[in-house]
């Protein structure tokens, strides 16, 4: 069997969805920081992902901009076909892409939950379908759940129940690479300090769950890029597993 080392490319090649901000755009940075190329995937600001390009750049990285539906699996396809032949390959797939909209399930206009569908869970497993037709050996796919699963706070529910299948997901993706030394993993974020979370959010709000981790913050969008370059390179033992990165909130 052949080991990580020997099958490592140089450099190794990250595709990040949802890349343009927040999270992704602290995972691009990180891991090019770690020496990958990054494709930087948009789905309406190419604007933002060209910045984040050339900031990649201007520190001696390599970097694309690459835009698709995450949810449509024709433009997923071709995304993948344009980093195979831009950076010459695909080794780390790092799916952030997603959307919130917080109501009580009582309350949940369904054409809301329907677009969350889209996005988070449909989204998930049409990226994480063309990342296992594509990621070469030693590779890793790390999808994006979110502390909230069992957590259940109120207004929270239908967010939820679209993370609560990503995590369903990679548990049986990773199984179903066996022999191809793929890891498959999520990352389940607290709260974090990202436009997606402190949108709409009273003040008095956002001060109380910050006070709830026992390190009494919000997370960083750096916090979480140090979990996804963790999955991304070393921790080729972590398979199959939701990683909760959220100050010991829970």
């Amino acid at each position: 069997m052949s080991t990580t080392s020997d099958t490592q490319h140089d450099p190794r090649v990250a595709l990040v969805t949802g890349a343009s901000g927040g999270i992704g755009a602290a995972s691009v940075e990180r891991l090019a920081a770690d020496g990958l190329a990054v494709a930087v995937h948009y789905a309406g600001n190419r604007d933002r992902a060209e910045q984040l390009v050339g900031t990649v750049r201007d520190r001696g990285g390599t970097a694309l901009a690459v835009g698709a539906d995450v949810a449509d699996e024709t433009e997923v396809a071709a995304m993948f076909d344009e980093v195979e032949r831009e950076l010459g390959g695909v080794d780390v797939v790092v799916h952030s892409a997603g959307s919130m909209r917080l109501s009580r399930v009582v309350d949940l206009d369904l054409d809301e939950f329907d677009r969350m569908h889209r996005t988070n869970l449909r989204g998930t497993f049409v990226v994480a379908r063309e990342a296992a037709r594509r990621v070469r050996r030693g590779g890793a796919v790390i999808a994006f759940s979110s502390s909230v699963v069992k957590l259940a706070l109120p207004t929270y529910g239908a967010y939820a129940a679209t993370k609560g299948g990503v995590d369903a997901l990679v548990m049986v993706l990773a199984r179903e690479l066996r022999g191809r030394d793929i890891t498959v993993n999520a990352v389940a974020p607290g709260p974090t300090a990202t436009p997606l979370f402190l949108e709409g959010k009273p003040q008095e709000v956002v001060d109380r769950l910050a006070a709830q981790p026992p390190l009494e913050r919000l997370g960083e969008p750096a916090d979480i890029a140090e979990a996804v370059a963790f999955l991304a390179g070393p921790a080729r033992w972590v398979n199959g597993q939701v990683l909760y990165v959220n100050g010991g909130i829970a």
